[in-house]
């Protein structure tokens, strides 16, 4: 005797190098070699196990029986060892065990039941528990096979079967009689054989129902799972541009101000800062709607808005730029210094008539960026960090640090040992050329 578990295997897997998958298929084949490893593993416990039975029982068995159970038993066990050890290691697994594995039990299945009819009793083989073995098979359909790997397997049950009652009824070897009969005498009924296979086949089609169900779950899911995630990406993109364009204003607002303070008492510097102006408008524009710039590019609009200041400040503000040069292609948040260094100028440098100094630093550490706003004002002025409140500058910077890079990001403020106050941030160190790499090699 032998049983029907019958491992199978994920649809669409290939041998030999396999295309890519849709994320849902990429699922289903994922567990469906996972419950096929499973699968196997018992069903050499199993074969074990009747092997073990076969052996015990077989000084009470024919000698013909004892051939029928060493034909069947023992190629079963050779392949399902065999399998464990060379392809089931294999990853992908081979596209053709989920087909011929059941195959291999049915046959297995209808060869035990029919060696036994042929050397013992036909009407008790029909009538013994074994068919249940076709059942086994059919249940490991939905968790191992594709929707139609699992249909070719519930025909073949059927087909199996009906041609093994057929093949006994035809050769003499059973006689029909009615049900009653049939249930304490030695031939079958046709009614009975009929509703086996009926149920054989309702099996199968459940089977195969439920193959196609698990697909179309993991379809929806793994649907509704981008749908989700392309939400979220147009959330954060959204919350970033809003971010992103409640700075223009701000900064526009500052530098107007500023422009108003010398129209009447210094209109020639009001000239050049308006001209400034202009130039710093159409600079920052320059970037479209681009979340990310190159830093050399972020550091030309710093630039010019410190072009401005220094005009209003004259020799009041100094400003020192230091950047490795390794670093001026690396992707920046647009727009991330520019309102630091307000920030500094307005809190640290503007309400003293001492001259100040800015340092803006970038540099590169490990696999970050590093960037940094130090200026020499008045600090914290006595307070602490955390008693400190973080509007548009520092509060927006934090903000959308946060949504570009999560936990990869991080946003200190510290008050140096000499007085004043800065500004570190770090952010993943990567080039314009470095995504278009990471785009490419992902299609």
């Amino acid at each position: 005797m032998t049983t029907g578990l019958a491992p199978g295997l994920a649809s669409g897997l290939a041998s030999g190098p396999a295309p890519e998958l849709a994320p849902e298929r990429a699922l289903l084949a994922s567990e469906r070699s996972r419950a096929e490893r499973r699968l196997n593993i018992v069903r050499v416990i199993v074969l074990l196990l009747l092997a073990i039975a076969a052996a015990a029982y077989s000084h009470s068995l024919s000698f013909r029986l004892n051939v029928v159970n060493v034909l069947v038993l023992g190629p079963m066990l050779t392949w399902t060892v065999v399998q464990h050890l060379v392809f089931l290691r294999r990853d992908p697994l081979p596209s053709w065990l989920p087909i011929v594995n059941p195959i291999a039990d049915i046959v297995a299945v209808t060869v035990t039941m029919g060696g036994y009819g042929l050397e013992a009793m036909p009407q008790l083989a029909l009538k013994s528990p074994m068919v249940l073995a076709y059942c086994v098979v059919l249940a490991a359909r939905p968790i191992v096979s594709s929707t139609w790997k699992a249909a070719i397997v519930a025909v073949l049950v059927v087909v199996a079967y009906g041609a093994l009652s057929c093949f006994f009824v035809a050769s003499g070897a059973v006689v029909l009689t009615d049900p009653v009969a049939a249930s304490s005498g030695a031939g079958v009924s046709l009614l009975d054989e009929g509703v086996k296979i009926a149920l054989l086949a309702t099996a199968g089609g459940i089977a195969t129902y439920a193959t196609w169900w698990h697909e179309q779950l993991a379809q929806r899911y793994s649907a509704e799972s981008r749908e989700r995630a392309t939400l979220q990406t147009r959330l954060a993109t959204s919350r970033l541009d809003s971010l992103k364009q409640q700075l223009q204003p701000h900064f526009l607002f500052n530098a107007l101000n500023s422009i108003s303070a010398l129209v009447h008492t210094d209109p020639i510097a009001a000239e050049r800062m308006i001209a400034g102006l202009g130039e710093l408008i159409r600079v920052s524009l320059d970037s479209g709607g681009e979340q990310e710039i190159p830093l050399h590019q972020e550091l030309k609009v710093l630039g010019h808005y410190t072009a401005i200041q220094q005009i209003r400040f004259e020799d009041r503000l100094t400003i020192v730029t230091e950047v490795e040069d390794a670093v001026q292609d690396a992707l920046v948040p647009a727009l991330i210094l520019q309102p630091l260094v307000e920030n500094a100028i307005k809190h640290g440098l503007g309400v003293r008539a001492a001259p100040g100094r800015i340092e803006v630093r970038a540099w590169r550490t490990g696999d970050s960026l590093a960037l940094s706003v130090v200026d020499d004002g008045c600090g914290l002025c006595g307070g602490s960090v955390e008693s400190i409140v973080e509007r548009v500058g520092i509060g927006n910077a934090r903000a959308r640090l946060l949504h570009l890079y999560g936990d990869q990001q991080t946003l200190e403020i510290t008050e140096p040992e000499g007085g004043g106050f800065a500004i570190r941030m770090t952010i993943p160190y990567k080039t314009s050329t470095m995504q278009s790499h990471t785009v490419s090699s992902a299609a």
